[in-house]
């Protein structure tokens, strides 16, 4: 009895082994079928194959976020930060024309600055808190768009009455500023806050007992060869620079 229970556990584990083979044996044949299917037709499925990739990268690209840069108005803007009589405009709004003496004591306009993508902002020389990180990162844009004459650097002393030509020359010297490239400005107090608040949307109101009293910001504004407000970065951040730098490679490209 214990035998023939033995030989019957046998007999099935045998049947079990050949099954398995036999599944394997035909695994393996299913694949040598395969290789020689492909084999035959392998130029078929080479163009088959770059055709799909062809598509996918097609699609990807079709379907990909593009990066975009908008365009800022004034009633895109903290309310802060512009003046109210031009808080509802919500298009075309565009930088008004300006005259100003910069630190070699010629007269800058916006014709000067026809045509080219500018960095703006607004400083003063005997600033020690937030002027001096500013300036340095503004060396930074100077620095990356040094030999491209498609992009220049704005900055405005909004205490014109202590920055005149001759302190802004030895600021710009102190601070290595290219004279091409970067002009730093003095002049009228009045057209200096109009601009910072209603073309440039990025200086808040000072003491509203002293008209045209102005605080300025860390704000950097970027400004495009239409004359368009396109971007403000936070002017005393690295991380902030270096979005500033690619998105006026991005505008330079778009030109």
């Amino acid at each position: 009895m214990v035998l023939f229970r033995f030989a019957k556990l046998n007999l099935k584990t045998f049947l079990k082994f050949q099954f398995l083979v036999s599944r394997v044996f035909v695994f393996l044949l299913q694949i040598c079928i395969m290789l020689d299917y492909f084999k035959k037709y392998r130029i078929f499925f080479g163009v088959m194959a770059v055709i799909s990739v062809i598509t996918i990268t097609l699609f990807y690209n079709v379907l990909k976020p593009q990066k975009k840069l908008p365009i800022y108005n004034p009633a895109d803007v903290n309310p802060e930060l512009v003046d109210s009589t031009v808080q509802y405009i919500s298009k075309y709004h565009t930088i008004a024309d300006f005259s100003f003496t910069n630190q070699n004591g010629k007269t800058v306009t916006q014709k000067d600055y026809e045509g080219k993508i500018y960095v703006a902002d607004f400083f003063f020389t005997t600033c020690g808190s937030i002027c001096p990180i500013m300036t340095t990162n503004m060396v930074d844009v100077q620095a990356a768009f040094l030999n491209n004459p498609k992009v220049m650097i704005l900055s405005h002393s909004v205490t014109p009455e202590i920055d005149n030509v001759s302190v802004l020359k030895s600021y710009a010297e102190k601070n290595h500023v290219n004279d091409a490239k970067w002009n730093l400005v003095t002049g009228d107090k009045k057209e200096i806050y109009r601009l910072a608040r209603k073309s440039y949307l990025a200086v808040k109101q000072g003491k509203p007992s002293e008209l045209y009293d102005m605080v300025h910001t860390e704000n950097f504004v970027l400004v495009d060869a239409k004359r368009r407000v396109r971007g403000f970065y936070d002017g005393t951040k690295k991380t902030e620079i270096q979005r500033l730098i690619g998105d006026i490679q991005f505008l330079l490209k778009e030109e």
